[in-house]
């Protein structure tokens, strides 16, 4: 008896409700209980409410043609379950012609806790991680939130508190309907007819899809009306039977009022159109991202630049090197062309599928992730250290096609598609003018549009020897074969070694001193081999064995540990900082900031914090401007950097932004010059 009364007590001593919040940088997300003593053996309701900042919005269950459902992860007691999430009716939101789905304002996420058989007082603590992306006009941003509420077992009673949020909670649910639907689908075209009886005055209507591939989300919704009977028809998705298709179907009333449908349709003959609503949904255009179209057409001007980009250099003089070799027909220029276009759009396409891929798993992931991994430095550096020695002419190899000789200089069609893998490889570390938008677009759109932007990168970077390949006049103004071919060959195994000597200094920078030694021993391990093989086939011998021997150098990455931290990468201007979002808050009230983000394998970077970043008269004018100077290190993966990169629609490094005295920041090109510094500070 003692003891139930002590339960009870304690019961009622504990807080009416215990609510937990997150205030994100641009979402407010709260958990809260509507009873903070559910009754064992019933359910309860919990709301997960998230209120993004004004012109923000976060994403419905089916997210659209871009965005993200939200993740909610539960670490509940045993024997309490939570079930799945329950959305309100969302909203349309259009962004440079692609359909999302989206909550605008503050939306509650409801959630019910099945309780097992307890007795009263027991303790229920509730813990959940969020992840979500909010997005406004301009940029979307990954976001988390780690909430927990002390609920306790007890008589299920509500809390007063909560109950209104509950209440309108559950008013901005669906409502489940038994109107009869049924959908077709014929000529590439999707219809959807529902018989709405009892609905009233029905002014607009649109149909959010549960599942993917019904429709295309893209595609305006014609909507008409005969009598009761509403008729929804668009362009079809990719599925072509989607079987039973659920969803919710938002109508809006002439008073202005709405509510949502939740729809259940079986595939079936579908009434014929009526009179014509308007449309649902609204039209809003995103500013600060491109189109589809016009990220396309700077991925492929990016990729065009990219050419003259200091990484991809010694691949381009390989190239050179084989249409220079003369003695190629017509088709075989052609053929030469469109196998390297092959060979650079295939790897360009690849990596931004793996970026895609590891995004929707949840890793914060950019351009160039790859290279965040010291072993994948490792094996670079190895392979630069082959192609440079294959250069010299320490040793030849025919099969399999990997040396630059056999790449370039012997032509061919596998040799072009090798050569076109290996510039688009290499190309990484390097971002230039019109691709860092470009690619932040990328990671943002619907993944076929993605993909397709990757591989525009792709074809700009082949665009000058599809241009060669075919225009006979342009190929025929290169110099002709000769004696000089030898030395070009081996004056372009110097940036190849210089190369390699960058990639041993990244791998240092990753992996510590231990990992750049082994790397450089691998490195000397793989040249005795490979001139080994050198010395064999000099004396007309075969060289499997020596070949064989060499690659065991690549044995080593197995020993390659990244380190715990990179060291910030400085330029030598004053007053540098590594960043963080608060700092960055912190410094902009006290005056003007500079922001860049950096990595130890971005060349770009390099260039940039060696030239118009240690500039004399640049570090003086920034101290007497009184400019504080932040460094983002994204040499190795930080998913802090990796967001705030996103949040300025950038999908890699470099990243520079300049934020004048009360104002807000200004993205700077990706080539800083000198001039350009000591204008910011003279306007900071």
């Amino acid at each position: 008896m003692f003891r139930a009364v002590l339960l009870l007590l304690i019961a009622f001593a504990s807080p009416a409700l215990a609510t937990n919040a997150v205030q994100n940088p641009h979402t407010r997300v709260e958990l809260i209980a509507e009873s903070a003593a559910p009754a064992p053996g019933k359910t309860a309701a919990l709301a997960i409410v998230m209120t993004p900042e004004k012109g923000w919005h976060t994403y419905w269950k089916n997210p659209g043609s871009a965005g993200m459902e939200t993740q909610a992860a539960w670490t509940l007691p045993e024997g309490v379950a939570a079930s799945a999430i329950r959305y309100p009716v969302p909203s349309t939101f259009t962004v440079s012609g692609i359909m999302n789905y989206v909550f605008e304002g503050e939306s509650a996420l409801l959630v019910d806790l099945a309780v097992p058989g307890l007795a009263p007082g027991t303790p229920l603590p509730v813990k959940v991680r969020v992840d979500y992306l909010v997005c406004d006009d301009e940029l979307c941003v990954p976001e988390s939130a780690d909430l927990a509420l002390d609920l306790r077992a007890g008589d299920g009673a509500a809390d007063p508190a909560a109950a209104p949020r509950f209440e309108k909670a559950r008013a901005a649910l669906p409502r489940p309907v038994d109107w009869p639907a049924r959908h077709a689908r014929a000529d590439g075209r999707f219809r959807l007819s529902v018989d709405t009886t009892g609905a009233g005055d029905i002014s607009r209507a649109y149909f959010f899809p549960e599942a993917d591939g019904v429709l295309d989300y893209d595609a305006p919704q014609a909507v008409s009306r005969d009598g009761d009977t509403l008729v929804i028809e668009t362009a079809a998705g990719a599925n072509a039977d989607p079987g039973e298709v659920t969803g919710v179907l938002r109508l809006d009333r002439a008073d202005g009022s709405h509510f949502g449908a939740s729809l259940k349709a079986d595939a079936g003959e579908v009434a014929a159109a009526g009179a014509p609503l308007a449309p649902g949904g609204h039209d809003r255009h995103q500013a600060g991202l491109p189109s589809a179209l016009t990220a396309l057409a700077l991925a492929v001007l990016g990729g065009f630049i990219l050419n003259v980009m200091p990484c991809v250099f010694p691949i381009l003089g390989l190239k050179a090197l084989s249409l220079a070799n003369g003695g190629h027909s017509e088709a075989a220029a052609r053929r030469e062309a469109l196998a390297y276009t092959a060979g650079v759009v295939g790897t360009c396409v690849a990596l931004g599928a793996a970026i895609l891929a590891l995004r929707a798993a949840g890793a914060q992931v950019g351009w160039a992730f790859q290279l965040q991994d010291p072993r994948v430095i490792f094996l670079l550096l190895l392979l630069v250290t082959a192609i440079a020695l294959n250069l010299a002419g320490l040793f030849e190899i025919s099969a399999p096609r990997i040396g630059g000789d056999a790449l370039a200089a012997r032509g061919g069609t596998q040799g072009a598609f090798w050569t076109g893998a290996l510039a688009a490889v290499v190309a990484t570390p390097c971002t230039g003018p019109f691709m860092g938008l470009a690619l932040g677009a990328a990671i943002l759109l619907p993944p076929a549009l993605g993909l397709l932007i990757f591989a525009g990168l792709g074809l700009g970077l082949a665009l000058p020897f599809i241009l060669i390949g075919f225009i006979p006049a342009l190929r025929n103004r290169l110099p002709r074969p000769g004696p000089w071919m030898v030395t070009f060959r081996r004056i372009m195994a110097l940036p190849m070694f210089a190369t390699a000597v960058a990639l041993a200094w990244v791998l240092g920078r990753q992996a510590g001193v231990s990992g750049m030694s082994l790397g450089l021993a691998a490195a000397v391990f793989l040249a005795a081999g490979l001139w080994w093989v050198g010395i064999r086939q000099h004396g007309g011998r075969p060289a499997a064995v020596p070949l064989a021997v060499a690659a065991l150098s690549v044995a080593a990455v197995l020993l390659i540990t990244p380190r715990a931290e990179a060291p910030v990468a400085n330029a030598a201007l004053p007053d540098i900082e590594p960043f963080t979002e608060a700092r960055l808050a912190a410094l902009r009230a006290e005056g003007p900031v500079f922001v860049y983000f950096t990595a130890d394998w971005c060349i770009t970077c390099k260039v940039n914090e060696n030239g118009a970043l240690s500039a004399p008269a640049v570090t003086a004018a920034f101290a007497d401007a009184g400019i504080r100077t932040l460094v983002g290190d994204w040499t190795n993966a930080d998913p802090a950097i990796t967001r705030f990169l996103e949040s300025r629609g950038r999908a890699g490094v470099p990243l520079y932004l300049f934020y004048a005295r009360g104002k807000d920041a200004e993205v700077l090109p990706q080539l800083l010059s000198e001039s350009l510094m000591l204008d910011l500070a003279r306007r900071a």
